[in-house]
């Protein structure tokens, strides 16, 4: 029987390049095995490993990370759970730095972010990372010195593929002058599409598009929100239809829904069985912006 997730299909990143990667489209954010606010430890260290390792029970092969997440505690568990890696592509981001639960402040200086892939590669025990990605532009630094010590660090075999969190289509083609890009990551879901434009540019460029977020607030996939008429309908939950709308809305799309728990984790791999009809889409697509 096949796995679950594999009927998300499957998306290549790099396809343009002579080392292309392919991954199915359903992955999964590793944010959410750490501590409140994103701090620490979880509050189960043992559920957080079996997480982990259902993910990859389930079909799981792309799992999203960054040093930040802890900081730190997401790459080590993703270690301890799932090293040597195989077939998993284990992608992981760099240039957030922490104060506290919930707090973040970007430092984008090139010797900071060689210090992130660099204990990056130490943290997960890898001699090259699959896919790293800058996790926020540092806008008090030249955006060509973060791009140019990134190029460096894949000419020099530490990074094989790059991507970018959280910009524009202009941030990404300026990017794009200095390396190539394979994917990007933006808040976006049924609710928010603010960087559409931005989804549209990648469909164009065969980059993938990573919505983090990916099933809004509580009220998007609430029991009565606005998903649960549809639900009903398809004899699904909410959640999942907030992925298979993401899943049939563009080919480039890559979500990624993190849980600590392997109740929810189960319940949003299912998503990617469900196929919404027309109606279902319409009404999705009529949704306000407002649901963030």
């Amino acid at each position: 029987m096949p796995a679950p997730i594999a009927a998300s299909g499957t998306f290549t990143l790099g396809a343009n390049t002579d080392d292309p990667i392919t991954i199915h489209r359903l992955g999964f954010g590793a944010m959410r095995v750490t501590g409140a606010g994103i701090w620490g430890d979880p509050p189960d260290h043992d559920v957080a490993i079996k997480v982990l390792r259902r993910a990859v029970e389930l079909g799981v092969d792309f799992i999203d990370t960054a040093d930040s997440y802890g900081p730190y505690v997401s790459e080590d568990l993703i270690r301890e759970a799932l090293y040597p890696y195989g077939d998993v592509l284990i992608a992981t981001k760099g240039a957030l730095t922490r104060q506290g639960p919930d707090r973040w402040e970007v430092v984008g200086n090139p010797a900071y972010l060689r210090q992130c892939v660099q204990m990056s590669l130490r943290r997960l025990g890898v001699e090259r990372i699959d896919l790293w990605q800058l996790h926020r532009i540092d806008p008090n630094v030249p955006a060509a010195d973060q791009f140019g010590v990134i190029k460096e660090m894949q000419n020099e075999g530490l990074i094989r593929h790059i991507g970018l969190s959280e910009v524009s289509v202009a941030a990404l083609v300026s990017a794009q002058q200095v390396f190539n890009v394979v994917s990007v990551q933006n808040l976006y879901h049924a609710g928010n599409r603010a960087s559409e434009e931005l989804l549209d540019h990648c469909a164009a460029n065969q980059i993938g598009f990573i919505p983090w977020f990916p099933l809004g607030n509580r009220e998007l996939v609430a029991a009565d929100g606005p998903l649960a008429g549809i639900a009903t309908r398809l004899g699904c939950t909410p959640a999942q239809v907030a992925l298979a709308w993401l899943l049939q809305h563009s080919p480039v799309m890559l979500p990624i829904p993190g849980t600590g728990s392997i109740a929810h984790l189960a319940e949003n791999c299912g998503g990617a069985s469900v196929q919404l009809d027309a109606q279902a889409i319409s009404e999705i697509n009529d949704l306000s912006a407002d649901l963030v």
